[in-house]
């Protein structure tokens, strides 16, 4: 076997390593994340404001990201069942979730350990507020025009109000039992499930009053049909300008939204769990057609990164958990 000459193995390791080189970045390229379809679980019907955000949103991260962001609706108890199967996933950034507030207290309201919001799945960001507000059917509470005026009218009525809300646990429905033992007044709590039959029934007079998602009663209250005598947050003033807040009105401190945010499995890569809230960030900060289009549906572009976020859904959750313990509400 003959020798090669030292500088001809030079040569030939110069142009092994041109060669290697140069098909690096190919390989790379390929091997960038994400190099396919990205999945995001919606733990709740198709057409509802988790929903809704999660489309608009993922979109706009499609097109950022080079990649199709595909929504896969996993709807039952409260979210609970979707985001118990999505906790589940491949921790490999291709699986994400819009978690709405309902699957916040779900495990709680169902009796079940199905998963736990403190450690079982990894915050991304928070994506939109969803405000509410206090809303009446004047015909059947006449002369209120407030929330001082609703509480005088529950006080003196001979027989419990009717309130109602989305169903037995949403936050509706926590956050009038919790105005109730604040403010010294009683209603009974008639559910529904949706806010869309509740506000049909509230327009028809078999209830007069609704702790609502304001997307729900927006259009009825622009119509003259519906009230709104009190705000949830400062948040909804964006949307119903002129209404002042519960705080506003005698409860200082009382301030809550429903919100949703992006959640991934626990171990997904730092890096891409970074780049999402980064790219989250820049989309609901910079795009003015996005924010319309969440307004439109009733909700708030509303950034925070992933560790405000989870801070905020540990308080969130013992907050209302400690309503729905002390209150024995169950969806069971």
């Amino acid at each position: 076997m003959t020798r090669l000459q030292p500088k001809r193995r030079q040569v030939l390791k110069a142009g092994a390593a041109a060669t290697l080189a140069a098909i690096m970045p190919s390989v790379m390229a390929k091997g960038d994340w994400p190099d396919k379809f990205i999945k995001m679980v919606v733990a709740f019907p198709a057409g509802g404001p988790t929903d809704t955000a999660a489309r608009i949103v993922a979109q706009r991260l499609s097109e950022r990201l080079g990649q199709q962001v595909i929504i896969e609706n996993k709807p039952g108890a409260s979210g609970s069942i979707g985001t118990a199967s999505f906790i589940k996933s491949a921790p490999d950034g291709y699986n994400l979730s819009m978690f709405g507030m309902p699957a916040l207290l779900a495990p709680l309201m169902y009796n079940n350990s199905a998963y736990d919001v403190k450690k079982d799945f990894l915050s991304v960001a928070t994506v939109y507020v969803l405000p509410m507000a206090i809303v009446i059917n004047p015909g059947v509470v006449p002369g209120v025009e407030s929330l001082p005026d609703l509480i005088r009218f529950a006080k003196n009525s001979k027989t419990p109000l009717n309130y109602t809300s989305s169903g037995t646990g949403s936050f509706g429905h926590l956050a009038m039992e919790q105005l109730k033992d604040l403010g010294g007044f009683d209603m009974l709590h008639v559910p529904y499930r949706g806010s869309a039959p509740a506000v049909a029934d509230l327009l028809g007079g078999q209830v007069g009053i609704m702790f609502a998602d304001v997307v729900a009663a927006l259009p009825h209250i622009r119509a003259g049909k519906l009230k709104a005598i009190a705000l949830s947050s400062p948040n909804a003033k964006v949307l119903l300008p002129g209404v002042k807040t519960v705080s506003e009105q005698g409860f200082s401190g009382f301030d809550f939204d429903s919100w949703g945010g992006l959640i991934a499995p626990l171990n997904t890569p730092r890096a891409i769990v970074d780049r999402i809230a980064n790219e989250t960030r820049d989309i609901l900060s910079k795009d003015k057609e996005l924010q319309q289009k969440l307004v439109t549906a009733g909700a708030i572009a509303s950034f925070q990164d992933g560790k405000t976020m989870q801070a905020r859904l540990n308080k969130d959750y013992d907050r209302w958990s400690a309503i729905v313990k002390a209150k024995g509400i169950s969806a069971t």
